[in-house]
């Protein structure tokens, strides 16, 4: 299976590229005031689900996350990261995303399975995770400047919206769960 993962999910994250790509390119071959706000929704979804997508399935297959220097994940100031984390409430958040999406034991199960080689796979899952978010974060920022430039103002604000939930709030809370396993093996940086 792994390797059958690592050849089709690199596929499947060119596919994602290329229909995002085709959807900008209908975007700007067309004038912001024919979509519906219904439709500018499900575009909005449906562009950051396919960018996102894309990182998601290239760090299911390979170690992604290594791309970025080890201290890029070390967190710096861990108390600006848990006031930001309490003001935007990244524990009501996170219950979310349990209940939605990891609640199934199975699923909590590939990330920690109680044990000390278990706590250094969540390590790795979060940083794989964190990596991600922070690429289809940064791709769909530049892909809004794009937007603004032709005028989906709409568009561009629903697309902001669902990338602050579906990737800046992920990458915020991969950074918690380090700290909170910093404080289980009293290192500072993991």
């Amino acid at each position: 299976m792994n390797t059958l993962k690592k050849i089709s999910f690199p596929f499947l994250s060119l596919f994602l590229l290329y229909r995002s790509i085709e959807l900008t390119r209908s975007l700007t071959l067309s004038k912001p005031n024919e979509y519906s706000n219904i439709e500018a929704l499900l575009i909005s979804f449906l562009l950051t689900l396919f960018i996102t997508g894309i990182f998601a399935f290239i760090g299911f297959a390979y170690s992604s996350s290594k791309i970025l220097p080890d201290r890029y994940y070390e967190i710096k100031n861990p108390r600006v990261l848990n006031y930001t984390s309490k003001v935007l409430g990244i524990k009501y958040f996170r219950v979310l995303v349990l209940f939605f999406f990891w609640g199934k034991k199975n699923n909590q199960k590939k990330y920690f399975n109680g044990t000390k080689k278990g706590l250094h796979n969540f390590i790795y899952q979060t940083k794989q995770s964190e990596f991600g978010h922070l690429g289809a974060l940064l791709l769909i920022l530049v892909l809004t400047i794009y937007l603004l430039a032709h005028k989906y103002y709409f568009l561009t604000l629903i697309i902001t919206l669902i990338n602050i939930l579906g990737n800046l709030y992920p990458i915020i809370l991969q950074r918690t769960h380090r700290i909170r396993i910093a404080k289980i093996t009293k290192h500072n940086t993991i």
